[in-house]
């Protein structure tokens, strides 16, 4: 971090990117970033090549993202990304330009010149808070609310394992620096299109589930996204509906948009690590929450491969955690 802290002070032109597919991490981690190094008197770019979601366009300070990067930087940071192919256009990343990679993702492939990566936080968007406050900038309510932002959506609003003591201790520290966490309920949580419930009706309509309910699935195909007038981030959020059946473990949702572009979203409750499915068919994420994106496949027959390759080793880790229950139970009652 301190290597991180040393590039930045002496650079004075800096990009700042994130993700494509942005979610609340990415948005917040961004914009808190890049208002932050502004604030301390450099010239600062902030770019997603995506469109940004329209739950976070009331958001402060979202009109300084752009899609593209007009800038030359003598500075690139990369924010909440895994890996160089996240980053859409800008995958092939600049050789001559130092990068620094701050992310939380225990899958990053540690691209960056530099890379801070810690996946104990549970939000790219605490590393940023931290890395602020080191730098002196100044908040205020606006600059505050943008970054607890991040936190609140990945942590699901407080709800997910991830949330710790460490959490709470910033969110506590943001809120008094102003933060509206009213305001970023209201906008993410409440603010949903009447084509969405559709949209979701389509979803429960082919909901399935598999090794006696443990695993749930369903897939939304680009046809389905026409029909309805709706787009990939009227998805944001099914895959979360499907994990809180009743006894389900994982949740899966394959979603086909646009044509021929196939993304997958992985949930887990309790124990297994969805990642590592994902990284085997080239993804990413954390244990609780994945994903994978592929391109030039036929939706369904993707779909039955990944859950072929599912079962299969939610089979093999729930025998291995039954037999190591069972043995420990042994040790117990002998003792």
């Amino acid at each position: 971090m301190k290597e991180v802290m040393e590039l930045i002070e002496r650079t004075s032109k800096v990009v700042v990117m994130g993700h494509v597919m942005p979610d609340g991490d990415c948005v917040s981690s961004v914009l808190s970033l890049a208002v932050g190094l502004e604030r301390l008197g450099k010239i600062v770019e902030a770019v997603i090549d995506s469109k940004i979601p329209y739950v976070f366009e009331k958001m402060p300070f979202v009109q300084k993202i752009s899609s593209e990067m007009k800038i030359s930087p003598e500075l690139l940071i990369v924010v909440d990304s895994s890996s160089p192919d996240r980053l859409g256009r800008y995958a092939t990343l600049p050789e001559s330009v130092p990068t620094i990679v701050i992310d939380h993702h225990s899958t990053n492939s540690c691209f960056g010149w530099k890379n801070w990566i810690d996946s104990s936080f549970a939000a790219t968007a605490q590393m940023v808070f931290r890395l602020n406050k080191l730098l002196g900038v100044p908040y205020d309510p606006d600059l505050a609310t943008v970054n607890y932002l991040g936190i609140a959506t990945d942590t699901g609003f407080f709800r997910h394992s991830n949330t710790d003591t460490r959490v709470f201790e910033d969110v506590y520290e943001l809120s008094k620096l102003g933060a509206n966490a009213h305001f970023v309920a209201k906008e993410l949580l409440e603010n949903k299109r009447f084509e969405q419930y559709k949209l979701f009706a389509e979803v429960l309509s082919r909901l399935q589930t598999v090794l006696d309910g443990k695993i749930a699935y369903s897939f939304i195909d680009y046809e389905t996204y026409e029909r309805y007038g709706c787009t990939d981030e009227d998805s944001s959020g099914f895959v979360g509906e499907l994990r809180a059946l009743r006894g389900v473990e994982v949740a899966v949702l394959f979603m086909e948009y646009p044509k021929g572009k196939v993304h997958v979203s992985l949930r887990s409750k309790d124990w297994f690590d969805v990642s590592k499915v994902a990284l085997h068919f080239g993804g990413g994420g954390h244990p609780r929450a994945a994903g994978v994106t592929l391109e030039g496949v036929k939706l369904l027959e993707f779909m039955e491969k990944m859950l072929e390759y599912l079962k299969e080793v939610f089979t093999l880790e729930a025998k291995v955690a039954h037999e190591g229950q069972e043995a420990l139970e042994r040790d117990v009652l002998g003792g």
